[in-house]
């Protein structure tokens, strides 16, 4: 893929030619259509350590028990179809982020306990564990490693899958239990099918301001704001999968938090600029990549 010129004041990333997202920008919740909300409940409550902050009807919105930032937003739709096995183009897992390794570790030694199986790697700069929720929707819980420890290789950050240390990391924990994850969690990435990468970045990157963080990694590309690893990953691995339908269940929308409504408008004015279509909701702008996944931008400080 070509890029524009180098993010130098970071010494790693490409930046886009236009408008550029802030450095604040942070992730706010992902909104998912399940097919049974009193099943999908228990799950994020008894394994992901989540809890419910709000209801109404057939929605209800979870976030760390210490009562943080809203994470994941259910909407259950009966007769909603699980995701496959191979995926559909949109939503590949979405990622908790807990605030440090010794929570990662209370949080492996909690599945154990459950005697949940779960998927286990070593990014490089994270450590990371994967999920599926009752519908078969993605799910990644994992503790940044420290930025410093970031290793940059030709203008990308250094990002690999390893076996994951699954001993040292336990250790880590100490003796102190898991009791639903802690002060600190977060939504810290989304990642997503897509069919074609150069679409992506045009989207993601060049429209709505992401910069490039890793484009080297087989199949896949990631952007972030701020320098983080990344807030987004896109990738081609189920290029000749269906859309996501309707009737699936199936990530609805994803949050963009910017510090201020200006910053949100030159994100609108940005993808305006380059083709696509964008709609207001109050303050908020909202947006669907070239697959129909909906993004919505959320001037934090408005």
């Amino acid at each position: 893929m070509t890029s524009p010129a180098p993010n130098a004041s970071r010494g790693y990333g490409v930046a886009p030619a236009g408008y550029r997202l802030p450095d604040a920008t942070h992730l706010g919740r992902v909104r998912l259509q399940v097919a049974d909300l009193e099943r999908s409940l228990a799950y994020y409550e008894t394994v992901i350590g989540l809890r419910a902050v709000a209801r109404t009807g057939d929605t209800a919105t979870l976030a760390a028990p210490s009562a943080g930032r809203a994470i994941v937003e259910l909407h259950a739709k009966a007769g909603a179809q699980p995701m496959p096995h191979r995926g559909r183009i949109g939503l590949y897992h979405f990622a908790v982020l807990l605030p440090d390794r010794a929570a990662l570790g209370r949080f492996v030694r909690h599945l154990e306990a459950l005697g949940m199986r779960a998927g286990m790697s070593d990014h490089l700069v994270s450590e990371a564990v994967y999920l599926q929720d009752p519908d078969g929707l993605g799910i990644e819980v994992y503790a940044d490693r420290p930025r410093p420890s970031w290793r940059v290789q030709e203008r990308e950050l250094a990002m690999t899958t390893a076996p994951l240390d699954v001993n040292g990391l336990v250790a880590a924990a100490g003796d102190e239990p898991w009791s639903g994850a802690p002060p600190g969690t977060t939504l810290g990435h989304v990642h997503l099918y897509v069919r074609d990468l150069g679409e992506a970045a045009a989207f993601y990157h060049e429209g709505l301001g992401f910069d490039k963080i890793v484009w080297s990694y087989p199949g896949a590309l990631f952007m972030s704001a701020g320098g983080y690893h990344h807030h987004l990953g896109t990738n081609t691995w189920a290029a000749t999968a269906p859309l996501t339908s309707p009737d699936d269940a199936r990530l609805l929308e994803w949050e963009i938090l910017v510090p201020d409504r200006a910053s949100a408008n030159r994100a609108a004015d940005s993808l305006e600029h380059h083709g696509f279509s964008v709609q207001r909701d109050g303050n908020d702008v909202v947006a669907r990549d070239p697959w129909g996944t909906q993004v919505r931008v959320v001037p934090s400080g408005a």
